[in-house]
């Protein structure tokens, strides 16, 4: 299908990672047509001064390739007639750039709250503040229907989001969510930011993915520079998105099930997940291992007592782990809470190209790691997990075997740890005489995919960086998979998808 679409097309030589091609209306047209018909995957969409590019991929070749359109007299065509999973996106691309996307469905400002100190911030002309009318929620007709509005102050410490249920009685009929209340204006702050300054702020766009995101901007950034980095860097990379899956997953097992009343696996899956974060703390310095990943390679090697922590874990997941996946299986009230609730359809899934495992619980057999392998993951490859269910128990069971497969690929990589240095110098200009060298990048993160594009100018500074987070296609599936369910099950399906505020709200 891409062939079909781009094939003619000259890919970009300043752009590295997968190709970047041209497009004009009618390619956009046929775009959004093969997405619509499900031929293609939208990974990403967003906006420039001047274009607006979209990553693509095709699951039957498992090739992706990113096309940019021009904007022609401060307008582009819209995907997201065809294709819904692109409206979220558009609407962003208005609100940060200003472009007007003719054809969106859905015109209402998406992260512009009016309170923002300019109007279209990262337009090339940015505007004044103006005054905007108050958000119109999509209504809902039927007898005996009422509101019930949460957030976006919520209890405890968690970011703010607006939900507004439209229920009959207990039951949802609809879910509606208001995002971007902490948006924080990273694709501004990495303007004009050198590698060592964006690195910092990248590793920070999401902190319980602090590593994933490191890896993605490192890797587009070293993509842009044709930056080779060392063997030994690329498995401590991998070393630590593993550490970071498994104390992920730990602490969201927990959460499910308290959010299900039973706060014994909330306890004791929060001393496991306690346990990996002193691992990664030993093992490379950080309890989040923050800043240790940067474009070129790693800050900090693995030394013997670090991989002796890290065993370590792997023996006490092992030992313990098994006892609490049973204590799950064997609890008939909170198999009774998990069991066919919030779920997703797989048509759905697919559509949305559902990241992570929310997709991979309906049977979406993708995975970066696996579908798009980068080093070392396309030397070592790690088994791709799936279920068919798509409920919550489903994105549990998902979580629970893909924790048994990281600590299975983290000894089998101990063992295989490659000599050597771990960080080469980054060059004070690009190779190949490329005056914006540009690149992009994919990698799996606990909670799915995490794409990065960045284009360089002078002195190696930033001119764009774009980063997307996985819950950009998540946090709408939500609102499909609570329909049915009553209001006192959406703790319990929210914490099963566990989207980020902070990822989506960048």
């Amino acid at each position: 299908m891409l062939q079909a679409l781009f094939g003619d097309r000259p890919a970009e030589a300043s752009h590295h990672g997968w190709p970047l091609v041209g497009a004009d209306a009618d390619s956009w047209r046929r775009t959004g047509e093969a997405l619509r018909e499900g031929k293609l995957d939208l990974l990403g969409l967003w906006g420039d001064t001047d274009a607006v590019t979209c990553v693509l991929h095709e699951p039957s070749t498992r090739r992706a390739l990113s096309a940019r359109l021009p904007v022609r007299a401060g307008k582009v065509p819209s995907l997201a007639q065809f294709h819904a999973p692109a409206s979220r996106l558009e609407r962003s691309i208005t609100d940060l750039f200003g472009i007007e996307i003719v054809g969106l469905p859905d015109s209402r400002p998406w992260l512009d709250h009016g309170r923002w100190p300019l109007r279209r911030p990262l337009a090339m002309s940015p505007e004044g503040i103006a005054a905007q009318r108050p958000y119109e929620f999509l209504p809902t007709v039927g007898p005996h229907l009422h509101q019930v509005p949460v957030g976006p102050v919520h209890a405890g410490v968690i970011e703010p989001g607006h939900f507004r249920f439209t229920a009959s009685g207990e039951t949802i009929v609809r879910l509606e969510e208001r995002l971007g209340y902490t948006h924080k204006g990273i694709e501004w702050l990495l303007r004009g930011k050198s590698l060592n300054e964006a690195a910092r702020i990248a590793a920070r766009a999401c902190g319980d993915s602090t590593v994933s995101y490191s890896l993605a901007f490192a890797r587009a950034v070293e993509a842009a520079l044709h930056l080779q980095i060392p063997p030994r860097a690329h498995w401590l990379r991998a070393t630590m998105a593993e550490l970071e899956r498994i104390a992920n997953h730990l602490g969201d097992i927990g959460g499910i099930c308290n959010d299900a009343a039973f706060s014994m696996m909330h306890a004791e899956c929060g001393i496991l997940r306690e346990h990996a974060l002193r691992a990664c703390a030993i093992a490379f310095g950080h309890r989040l291992m923050m800043d240790r990943i940067v474009p070129g390679g790693v800050t900090v090697d693995l030394q013997p007592a670090g991989c002796a922590a890290i065993l370590a874990l792997i023996r006490q997941l092992r030992r313990q782990f098994p006892e609490l996946v049973e204590l799950y299986d064997s609890t008939a009230s909170l198999q009774d809470r998990t069991v066919g609730s919030g779920s997703v359809p797989a048509a759905l899934a697919l559509q949305f190209a559902a990241p992570g495992y929310v997709g991979r619980a309906c049977g979406r057999a993708f995975d970066a790691r696996t579908c798009l392998p980068y080093p070392p993951y396309d030397v070592a490859p790690i088994e791709l997990v799936t279920c068919s269910e798509g409920d919550v128990d489903a994105r549990v069971r998902v979580r629970i075997l893909e924790i048994e497969r990281s600590c299975a690929w983290l000894q089998a990589a101990l063992a295989a740890l490659p000599p050597g240095p771990v960080r080469v110098p980054v060059d004070a200009e690009p190779q190949g005489g490329a005056e914006q060298p540009e690149g992009e990048a994919l990698v799996e993160g606990f909670r799915g995919d995490i794409l990065a594009a960045v284009r360089l100018g002078p002195q190696q500074r930033l001119e764009r960086c774009h980063l997307r987070d996985p819950s950009w296609f998540l946090w709408p599936l939500l609102e499909v998979a609570i329909e049915g369910n009553i209001i006192a099950d959406f703790p319990l399906c929210n914490k099963s998808f566990n989207c980020a505020y902070s990822g989506h709200d960048l």
